[in-house]
Order: C-alpha cells, then structure tokens, then sequence
C-alpha cells in the first residue's frame, strides 16, 4: 500500500472523475473515511492529510480512540456507519456528529429521548435493506414511508436514505432503486457506496461515500 496522503489523494481524484461523468460537483460528495478496527496510529495520518469526516462501527470501539483525536485535531466529524442498538443510544448522541443506520421504531424512541436529554439534534440517515436481505440490517422497502414519518415526528433530523447492497451482485439498480425511494419521500441525501463501488455510487446519486480498505488497507 502507498502512504495515507497518496491513497486519500488517489480516491478524493476517483470522486472528482465520477462526479465529473456524472455531471455533478465533488463538493457535493463527502467522503465518509471507515476507520472502524484501525487503531490512531493508522488514522492520525488521513487527518494530517486534510481528511476531516470518519466513520465507525461501533459506538464502544469509537468511544475509546475518538475522543483524544478529537481534542488533538479539532473540526473532526465522526459518522456512525454501523448498527446501533436502542440501548447505546444516549452514547451514540453523545459522540457522533451523524448516524447511517437508523432502521426500527424502537431506535427512532430511543434516539429521540436521548437527543431530546442532551439538547443535541443528530442528523440520522434510515437504512433502507434494500436486497431484502435476512441477514442484514436495514427497514424493509415497503415500512421505510412509515418509519420516515415517524423519524420526523419525533423531531428527528432526517439526512436521507442509506443502504449496502447484497454481497457479490451488480450494485448499480439497488442503488437506483434507493435514489428512487429517496426521490418518492422527498430526500436527496443518499449514503450508498463503499471502497469497491463507490463511483457506481456517485454515477447514481451518492452524496456519502463510505471507503475504508481503499483508505486505509485490509483490515485485520
């Protein structure tokens, strides 16, 4: 792998090719860096790069490294790119500046009540299972109007529609088809694409790119 500058360099020209064939402006892709498993040793370099937007998984792994980069390099945002449980909620609001996996009632409550605890309005995206998948998490197609609704009636801030398509297929239709879902309910925000599709993404719409391996190497 080549160093963190040359790789964020490398990706931030990929976005500006696919936006440019897309007849968009890169400005209007933000690039969610995956630092989920990697340590700040790993990190600290992409944000001496000029990276300032990060994603993780887990609000416990997030709480224990984030914090202390933070005070180091201020202006940081920190995304939460994986599945949240109801319970964690009030530390999730707590640390992330946004949320891509808004999927069930119960996690609309329990946001609400802990957003509404810490005078903090976090944007949230609703995770759209958008292969019908089992496995995944994710509202199901035909409850997303509904559970919109709900996001806004509890005072949720509704970033738009985020989704991971199923493993090993062509990403381009899910990821019309989210556009589409989007569109009927009146969003534009779409977190849609990861290291190996992400310009797919972009020719169809994504205004978050969430890239972690082609950033930062396999994981371990």
């Amino acid at each position: 792998m080549s160093d963190p500058a040359t790789r964020l360099a490398d990706i931030r020209a990929r976005i500006e090719a696919a936006a440019k064939v897309a007849q968009r402006k890169a400005a209007e892709i933000t690039l969610v860096a995956v630092s989920k498993t990697h340590a700040a040793e790993a990190i600290e370099p992409l944000i001496l790069a000029g990276q300032t937007v990060f994603g993780e998984n887990r609000v416990q792994e997030a709480a224990a490294k984030w914090p202390a980069l933070r005070e180091a390099h201020p202006g940081i945002a920190l995304h939460l790119v994986g599945q949240l449980q109801s319970n964690k909620a009030e530390e999730a609001v707590a640390l992330f500046d946004c949320m891509h996996s808004l999927d069930r009632p119960s996690l609309v409550a329990a946001l609400a009540r802990a957003m509404d605890k810490a005078g903090r309005q976090v944007p949230c995206f609703v995770q759209v299972n958008i292969g019908a998948e089992e496995q995944k998490g994710g509202c199901a197609i035909g409850d997303t109007p509904a559970l919109l609704a709900e996001a806004r009636a509890a005072g949720i801030p509704v970033a738009g529609l985020m989704c991971v398509p199923p493993l090993d297929t062509e990403p381009a239709p899910y990821f019309a088809l989210l556009d589409k879902i989007a569109a009927d309910n009146g969003l534009s925000g779409l977190s849609m694409g990861m290291s190996e599709d992400f310009e797919t993404a972009i020719m169809l719409g994504a205004t978050h790119v969430r890239v972690g391996s082609a950033l930062f190497g396999p994981r371990a």
